[in-house]
């Protein structure tokens, strides 16, 4: 949000803002994405496909976790970020671009670069200005606008929903959100699709508990549920806050990994 917001306030605006997920995407098809391959470069690429720098050419590209990116695609990061330009894999054509590069990440960069994982010089090629986004819990005041804003994006789901009752914005406000904006974003749009009011309700949101440093006591229901109804529910509502973290979930859970995975097969759960 706060990328695109930087795009749409610059003369930039009048050009396409093109997000990447570098984290979402293997190192091969990472490349793909970015700079393009030309027919034959490899198998299934059956035409010819232009990437992200080319679709961006005078507007704004946004790679999104640019920690992940593998350090051979970082050389060629580096070369069209001095230079401005690049050719497709499998290609020889070099091609100039006039892109904006805006990058996020919640690594530490400085880190990565002392364990070898992030090249120093790709570091300070991209680190000309720069600022923290401080998490969701430390700016609690935004909750209420950003949550105006997840419901009218998802009202085309339920149009019935009109807006979020008292109870329920006080619980989005306590909620210390370790999944920050992203995981506001997903609560709202579960509660618009189970709500059966005008208004999404407290009971519609779906927080299990409240913070994973809350020495891994859980406020949970258990109401009529079977006890394998509970450890299930449980065990999907701890993988789902920790993102699959299994380590975390684990841990929170007071259990091994060994266990964890065991668990995760009998009841049959799925990332």
């Amino acid at each position: 949000m706060v990328a695109r917001a930087i795009h749409q306030g610059s003369p930039r605006k009048r050009n396409l803002f093109v997000t990447v997920n570098c984290a979402a995407l293997a190192e091969g098809v990472l490349e793909s994405e970015l700079f393009g391959h030309e027919r034959g470069a490899f198998t299934d690429a059956y035409i010819q496909k232009r990437g992200r720098f080319e679709l961006a050419d005078e507007g704004t590209l946004f790679l999104d976790e640019i920690g992940d990116i593998p350090l051979s695609t970082q050389v060629r990061l580096l070369r069209i970020l001095q230079e401005g330009e690049f050719e497709r894999v499998g290609g020889e054509e070099t091609i100039k671009v006039d892109v904006r590069i805006i990058a996020a990440t919640n690594q530490n960069l400085l880190q990565a670069i002392k364990e070898k994982r992030f090249r120093e010089d790709l570091f300070y090629r991209l680190n000309v200005v720069s600022f923290d986004l401080p998490p969701l819990r430390e700016r609690k005041e935004d909750i209420p606008l950003l949550a105006q804003y997840i419901l009218k994006k998802y009202r085309t789901v339920n149009r019935h929903v009109e807006g979020i009752g008292k109870e329920a914005l006080g619980r989005l406000i306590s909620y210390p959100w370790p999944g920050n904006v992203r995981e506001l974003e997903n609560t709202l749009e579960r509660a618009v699709i189970l709500a059966k009011g005008p208004s999404i309700e407290e009971e519609d949101l779906s927080l299990p508990f409240r913070s994973l440093s809350s020495l891994g006591k859980v406020s949970f229901s258990v109401g009529s549920k079977t006890l394998r109804e509970v450890e299930r529910s449980l065990l999907a509502a701890v993988l789902e806050e920790t993102h699959w973290n299994l380590s975390k979930a684990a841990q929170i859970l007071e259990i091994s990994r060994t266990t964890l995975y065991s668990k995760i097969s009998k009841h049959k759960l799925a990332k």
